[in-house]
């Protein structure tokens, strides 16, 4: 269980899954390996009660400008079409309703701002105001026992794609170990990786891995072996741990609320659970927690190592927990977990999606939720809004909080593209045959002038169905 290879993937969720996938199937590397220390790929956070299912475009996500979501968008284009081309029986996700729903004068104006001004409804042809009468055709208990005199308004698309990452991530390597040059390895925990002048030696439990690039897609762990060979010294983690509540069948899809700009984590939202819509989860809510997993507390000790208990990161936790804003929302989450109180605090941000809720119909969802890493910059004492990418020498460390796996096959391809280089031009990426697989299958709609949208992927026109 141990060999030479061009290049290793250490990590085996949606992140490093949909990399072994792009470069396995459209480029001509000799020989790649991923490595994963679960007994199954996407066993931690890309595993369907770990996350939100929520396939991010950056439409209903009212704390994205404008080019955040366009970023954005790219990526979930590219995932939206290899789940048409590759999912027809609908395994790894559903396609379903989904708004953002503004209650109130205030949040309406802030919604047609969005929509009209700010270049929303420009970027997606599809979505669409609509107010109380429509909104109760979609969805019928959003509406039903709301005061009649306070405005509503939502943007509504029918493109909210709801998706199992663990189940997508299993789809990327079951195609990529289909190629001859490829080999996965789980159950295989890398315990050390040492630079060489031909690349990188990784030691694992299962043996030693020689490899000329490596890329580790680990998730708050990327971060720890990062630090480890030198890099991102001006980084630390602060570890969100997420949770939902579960009703019974209240929506058809995704209703968001409106979020807060200055917050990075997901608004509270509604939406019927991927493989049970007769399930509704609500949340998530967001706790910081000291470890890098949910529920194992061997890696306390893994947090403590990226955290590094120095001043700088100390002093820039002291700011970004200061903040008027943060702070209050980081104590009501706390406050969420707790029994009896917890679900009776929260009933009222459930209460805004779907007004007839009561106490009893609510349940805390065991089992449900992973661990977020949100990114602290130490030199600037704040928190990075987004994803981390370190690039050392001929070496590659993701690391991904929302919306990373939303963005996995462009990420994926950045990174093969980086990949390239480090192996010194020998191998090529066909980024064609890379397209037909994935963006050239989503479903496209048009503007109201009848005119196609703009679609493009790194400024590349996208083709049209």
């Amino acid at each position: 269980m141990a060999g030479k290879y061009d290049l290793v993937i250490v990590g085996g969720g949606i992140s490093g899954a949909s990399l072994l996938y792009t470069t396995a199937k459209f480029t001509d590397i000799d020989s790649i390996a991923l490595i994963e220390k679960e007994s199954e790929i996407a066993a931690i956070n890309s595993n369907h009660t770990n996350n939100s299912q929520t396939l991010h475009f950056g439409d209903i996500e009212t704390n994205y400008t404008l080019e955040k979501a366009k970023e954005v968008k790219e990526g979930a284009e590219l995932l939206a079409g290899y789940l048409e081309a590759n999912d027809p029986d609908g395994e790894m996700h559903a396609r379903r309703s989904k708004m953002v729903l503004a209650v109130g004068d205030e949040e309406v104006s802030e919604l047609e701002r969005r929509y009209d001004e700010e270049g929303f409804g420009d970027l997606f042809p599809k979505l669409r105001p609509i107010e109380r009468e429509e909104i109760a055709e979609i969805e019928p208990n959003v509406v039903e026992g709301r005061d009649p005199g306070v405005e509503l308004l939502a943007l509504q698309t029918p493109d909210g794609y709801v998706v199992d990452y663990g189940r997508t991530a299993t789809s990327f390597v079951d195609r990529a170990v289909g190629e001859s040059n490829v080999d996965v390895y789980t159950g295989t925990e890398v315990t050390d990786v040492t630079p060489t002048l031909d690349g990188y030696t990784i030691e694992t439990t299962g043996g030693r891995f020689d490899c000329e690039a490596a890329v580790v897609a680990a998730g708050s762990h990327s971060l720890q072996i990062a630090k480890e060979l030198g890099y991102g010294r001006d980084k630390v983690l602060l570890p969100v741990a997420g949770s939902f509540f579960l009703a019974d069948d209240l929506l058809n899809g995704k209703v968001y609320t409106l979020q807060m700009k200055k917050l990075p984590f997901a608004a509270v939202h509604g939406d019927a659970d991927v493989h049970d819509p007769s399930v509704t989860r609500f949340g998530p809510t967001a706790k910081l927690v000291p470890a890098l997993e949910r529920g194992r507390l061997s890696t306390v000790s893994d947090f403590l190592d990226v955290f590094g208990l120095n001043a700088a990161a100390a002093l820039s936790y002291a700011n970004i927990l200061s903040d008027r804003v943060l702070l209050p929302y980081v104590l009501r989450n706390l406050v969420y977990d707790l029994p009896e109180v917890g679900p009776r605090q929260f009933l009222p941000h459930v209460r805004k999606v779907v007004p007839s809720v009561d106490l009893e119909d609510l349940e805390r969802a065991t089992g449900y939720g992973g661990v977020r890493p949100q990114i602290v910059d130490t030199s600037q004492k704040s928190l990075d809004m987004g994803e981390a990418k370190i690039v050392g020498d001929d070496i590659i460390f993701n690391i991904t909080p929302s919306p990373g796996a939303s963005t996995c096959l462009k990420n994926a391809m950045r990174d093969t593209r980086t990949l390239l280089e480090f192996l010194d031009g020998d191998y090529v990426f066909d980024e064609t045959a890379f397209r037909a697989d994935t963006i050239d299958n989503f479903p496209r709609g048009d503007t109201a002038d009848g005119t196609a949208g703009d679609d493009t992927v790194d400024g590349v026109p996208a083709m049209d169905d």
